[in-house]
């Protein structure tokens, strides 16, 4: 495959920016497989915000020639109080997302950050280094890739959050680090700091957050877009990977979705970023007084038929759930199956917060 197919693979949707292409280009040129990773704090179940989106880009990566990982955070989930502060419950969650993310491709590589912290002078070494190469103005606004708002750091661990999520990219020798767009801050950070320690700087590549199903809320454009995403700490908010096709239609139902509204409208991006990923056409099934039954081969005629009023937000609630549930049908199915039942015990009474 030639470099710059390659680099197209990391350009394709839901790809939101690639920082730069220009050393993406340069680096498909030096190397042949390019180290990857995505992390996650261990915390609540997986929906298709956290999973399926990062699951496309997953395979575009493998598909290019890169190495891919997963970084599950224990110790990053630790510092943001996830099962309050409980590693024993972290350490099963732990499995049921290493099992989840084995699922996109046994490929896919999974790293613990205990494993990569215990009895490592040297990792410990970078954090101060980075550390001292940030102010503490950047650390403080730094503290929303916890899913906090500037200013809500409760302790002192949460300050080291960032220096240690751009420790973790120098440690595992990431080429391109790899996340949704709310952890944007942490790796222009990396991309920063790292020159001025003499470290090869990581191309770094965010694909766009999925919405939730409620109205956007807030005063500046970072607290809607926080307030807009998928949010396993609001789970009506939320589909997961686990939820029955009766579940979906339920959500969607009272999902916010404007008439004729493009912005903002949560269901209409799921047609754009889900659907016609995996789907070469949607369709709409509806009564003949209604409009009939229609079939589109692109989004934008989707968009286009729904700003006109074509489409009611009833009609494609209803459409869009059926092909949502195919989508998180197979990772549904193996959940179900009784061994895994102990790994997803752990969130029973559990309150899954930021």
């Amino acid at each position: 495959m030639d470099v710059e197919t390659k680099v197209d693979l990391l350009l394709k949707r839901p790809t939101e920016e690639l920082i730069t292409v220009a050393d993406a280009r340069s680096l498909f040129e030096t190397k042949q497989h390019p180290n990857h990773y995505i992390g996650y704090e261990i915390s609540g179940k997986l929906h298709m915000g956290s999973l399926i989106m990062a699951s496309f880009k997953i395979k575009d990566l493998i598909e290019a020639g890169c190495n891919t990982s997963v970084f599950l955070a224990d110790w990053h989930a630790w510092i943001n109080n996830k099962f309050e502060g409980d590693m024993d419950k972290m350490k099963l969650a732990g499995e049921y997302y290493r099992e989840a993310f084995q699922l996109i491709d046994k490929k896919v590589k999974i790293d613990l950050g205990s494993d990569i912290y215990h009895d490592n002078d040297e990792y410990w070494k970078q954090v101060i280094q980075v550390s001292m190469n940030m102010s503490l103005g950047r650390a403080a606004k730094s503290v929303t890739i916890m899913g906090r708002k500037e200013g809500e750091a409760t302790n002192l661990a949460q300050y080291i959050y960032a220096p240690m999520q751009a420790a973790d990219i120098k440690a595992m020798d990431i080429d391109i680090a790899h996340a949704g767009m709310d952890q944007r801050k942490v790796h222009m950070l990396a991309r920063d700091v790292f020159p001025k320690l003499n470290w090869q700087a990581p191309v770094v590549m965010h694909h766009n957050l999925l919405p939730g199903l409620i109205k956007p809320e807030g005063q500046t454009q970072e607290e809607i877009e926080e307030s807009a995403k998928m949010s396993k700490s609001k789970p009506w908010t939320a589909i997961f990977i686990h939820d029955s096709l009766d579940e979906i239609k339920k959500k969607l139902n009272k999902a916010w979705c404007p008439e004729k509204q493009v912005e903002t409208n949560g269901v209409l991006q799921y047609v754009r970023d889900l659907v016609f990923h995996e789907f070469k056409s949607f369709d709409i099934e509806r009564p003949e007084k209604f409009g009939g039954n229609a079939s589109y081969e692109n989004y934008e005629e989707v968009e286009k038929d729904f700003v006109n009023g074509k489409i009611h937000p009833a009609d494609l609630k209803n459409s869009v759930a059926g092909y949502l549930d195919k989508i998180i049908a197979p990772y549904r199915d193996h959940f179900e199956k009784p061994k895994y039942a102990k790994l997803l015990d752990v969130y029973k009474d559990v309150e899954i917060t930021r």
